[in-house]
């Protein structure tokens, strides 16, 4: 099924997602909640009862006049309000484009096992407007990944049994200050500055039931699911990125079993996956000057609209907006 969050009368309302038109979970059933975290606390009383549900509105027993036509509306992120927001390093693509970019070995502690920084999760938003200060235009990018939700409580979890802690995938446009980020991290600790004003995810949440069908085996030496999606991304309706789900090297239930160390999991902890092999501008902009030096390097410009695909889980969409302020952080650099 597909889960949308949206703004009903100043409040996030969950709903269920199909051709088009957004069905109230408590108006279609009433033991239901009315929001995506009440959900994924009692998710393993609430999934049952709206996988029915989902199947009922799919079958016309509940009919299109119980929707509303999901075009028009405040579409938040699925996760409104996350426990909290890691971010993984999963494709090795990715790592080792980067790294040969800057001429530096491929690190070989990538392949013994997965990281992930926390980012902020009170800069969770959805589809629409980034807003962004003038240091954030210096070098802003994007990144295009898929991400998870935890949907039950746990610690000490092994990748094994990891994938039943997962509520559901979504796309990830983890966006990135280069500049801010690449002056902070000479200093060994971040990403911070560079990271922290916005992470979208949406526009809904896919369960892992909808992709059954897209399962495919993990890549040598790893457990948990992994699916065969196809991933796309354009900047003003040029196509700049492409890769897949499935070429994840660290599976999320891998993820999930380093992350959970130790650590007590909590429903409504999002989790991504990291940038996959062609997904931001930096590594386009390494590999273009690496082939040719007089290539133009390309970076998000006011006014640009980011668009996002991922094969099953629908396409994100948002514009870069400068906020109305000339306050800049690194002007005051000593």
């Amino acid at each position: 099924m597909k889960l949308v969050s949206y703004l009903n009368d100043g409040r996030d309302q969950l709903a269920f997602l199909h051709e088009g038109y957004l069905y109230d979970c408590d108006l279609v059933h009433p033991e239901l909640p009315n929001s995506m975290n009440m959900f994924l606390q009692y998710w393993d009383d609430m999934y049952p009862i709206a996988r029915v549900v989902d199947q009922a509105i799919k079958d016309g027993r509940i009919g299109q006049d119980k929707g509303v036509a999901m075009d028009g509306l405040d579409i938040l992120a699925p996760v409104p309000f996350p426990t909290s927001c890691r971010d993984g390093y999963a494709f090795r693509q990715h790592v080792a484009a980067a790294r040969r970019n800057r001429k530096v070995d491929m690190i070989p502690e990538f392949d013994q096992y997965p990281i992930f920084y926390f980012t902020n999760h009170h800069s969770i938003q959805g589809p629409g407007n980034i807003y962004v200060m003038p240091d954030h235009l210096e070098k802003l990018d994007f990144e295009l990944e898929a991400a998870i939700v935890i949907c039950k409580t746990g610690r000490n979890i092994p990748a094994e049994a990891a994938d039943q802690y997962i509520g559901g995938l979504m796309i990830m446009n983890d966006m990135s200050a280069r500049r801010l980020q690449m002056e902070e991290m000479l200093l060994n600790l971040g990403p911070a500055k560079g990271k922290d004003f916005s992470t979208v995810i949406g526009p809904c949440l896919v369960t892992l039931d909808e992709l059954e069908s897209l399962e495919i085996p993990a890549k040598a030496g790893h457990v948990g699911k992994s699916w065969n999606l196809g991933m796309r991304c354009w900047v003003n309706g040029v196509q700049v990125s492409a890769g897949n789900v499935g070429d994840m090297d660290w599976t999320f239930a891998e993820i999930i079993e380093r992350c959970a160390y130790g650590v007590t999991l909590h429903p409504g902890d999002v989790i991504g996956s990291g940038t996959v092999g062609t997904g931001c501008f930096l590594e386009l902009n390494g590999t273009g000057k690496l082939n040719n030096p007089d290539y133009q390097e390309q970076w998000l410009q006011p006014g640009d609209v980011v668009a996002m695909e991922i094969d099953g889980l629908g396409r994100l969409e948002n514009t870069i907006v400068p906020e109305e302020s000339s306050f800049s952080i690194l002007a005051k650099k000593k």
